[in-house]
């Protein structure tokens, strides 16, 4: 990766989250720092790479949108837009001063519908293009350059602050922020489409902004949780197709291939917020994928533990989908019967592949057959990505041998 390739990467959000608090523009600001690094590009191969390269970007970013501004008619309009953008700055968050922050909350406002907000973090956070976005979520690029245009009119015409948000109101908003970061992951780790099974830009995409938020916010137990989760599952990337792009499931993986660095700082990361007292979601979600690393082969794992997590899990949050997957570990604990119980007790999840992939095991594992059989055929028919359609499809023929458990979202499948 080139001077230039790391310098993007590093610091594009943090160059355009200060050119947005400057001229409350973020057309202007994205303009102005796309011509940074194309003049960066011209210059440093010659010039060399400057002593600060993140300085660099922002001062000529900044030049380019004050000789922007001075050419335009429309600067009286830009203006007010600024302070629309930037108003309501108050004394309760001066002590929290990084733009990335302020942008990571603007751009995950609730205002916005959920997917701008998702492509609105990629593009201004992470520097991803128009195109790039599309294609990760299946769309046309002008769709989603429809989409973008309609987030940032939104944040513009409504007079969204740019801003962090009051404590009293921090606890809400910051579950929208790390919720859009796991849509991202998510969406990495288990494609809903496209060709593959997963997508690995994206998902390490979600991993560098959770690295940004943590550092941003070393406080928060579940920010550090939400980190923790997708380092722990991102482990298991190396063990989860073969050769071929077949999937490979938890039990049969060979956790040899899995990234110890990787389990090391997630294990870490929980072991920090767990000891605050102040449990969540998402730290309860990485510890369950601590204890399946802890487990040197699929014999080993402690479902008994699981289950117990899986149960303060479903105290604190509850729903069908925490439900189905604390399922799986009663299955493992307590046996099929009293696992497919609980999954035909559950609403509103017929339309969800995952409900049918785990009630078609728990009916072959029964003996059950030809229900499996369809089961499995629906669970085929919902699911989006490929490579898991495939699997599906053998496991209808095949029949054979142990089943591995399903993990609790779509991220934690294999």
């Amino acid at each position: 990766m080139s001077d230039i390739d790391r310098t993007f990467r590093a610091e594009y959000g943090r160059a355009v989250a200060v050119l947005i608090r400057q001229f409350g523009d973020i057309d202007l600001a994205e303009e102005a720092v796309q011509e940074a690094f194309a003049t960066a590009v011209l210059r440093w191969p010659g010039d060399g790479v400057p002593p600060s390269p993140a300085g660099w970007i922002i001062t000529t970013a900044r030049n380019r949108a004050v000789d922007r501004l001075r050419r335009e008619s429309t600067r009286g309009a830009k203006e007010t837009a600024a302070v629309l953008l930037a108003g309501g700055h108050s004394a309760e968050d001066e002590h929290i001063m990084d733009d990335r922050l302020r942008l990571i909350f603007t751009c995950c406002h609730p205002a916005l519908a959920p997917a701008s907000r998702v492509a609105l973090t990629l593009r201004l956070l992470g520097g991803l293009s128009t195109g790039e976005i599309a294609r990760a979520f299946l769309v046309p690029e002008t769709t989603m350059g429809q989409r973008l245009s309609r987030a940032k009119g939104k944040i513009r015409d409504a007079g969204i602050p740019y801003r962090v948000p009051r404590d009293e109101d921090l606890p809400d908003r910051l579950g929208a922020v790390l919720a859009v970061l796991y849509l991202i992951f998510n969406e990495g780790y288990a494609a809903s489409g496209g060709p593959g099974l997963t997508r690995d830009d994206l998902a390490g995409e979600a991993i560098r902004l959770g690295r940004l938020l943590v550092g941003l916010m070393p406080d928060e137990p579940e920010a550090k949780g939400l980190l923790a989760l997708m380092l722990l599952i991102e482990a298991r990337r190396p063990a989860r197709t073969t050769a071929g792009g077949d999937v490979v499931l938890l039990a049969d993986q060979d956790r040899t291939l899995w990234n110890r660095t990787l389990i090391a700082e997630g294990q870490g990361l929980l072991r920090e917020c767990l000891r605050r007292g102040r449990p969540g979601t998402y730290q309860l979600q990485a510890t369950i994928n601590a204890v399946h690393a802890d487990a040197d082969s699929a014999a080993e794992t402690d479902w008994a533990q699981i289950l117990r997590i899986y149960d303060h899990l479903a105290a604190i949050s509850g729903g069908a989908v925490v439900a189905l997957h604390r399922a799986v570990a009663v299955a493992e604990v307590h046996g099929p019967a009293a696992a497919l119980a609980i999954v035909d007790g559950l609403d509103g999840l017929e339309r969800h592949y995952v409900w049918h992939s785990v009630r078609a095991d728990l009916l072959r594992r029964l003996g059950r057959h030809g229900e499996a059989v369809e089961a499995y055929g629906k669970a085929a028919e919902l699911t989006g990505n490929p490579a898991e359609r495939r699997y599906l499809q053998g496991r209808a023929a095949e029949f054979q041998g142990p089943s591995a458990a399903a993990p609790l979202d779509r991220a934690d499948r294999s």
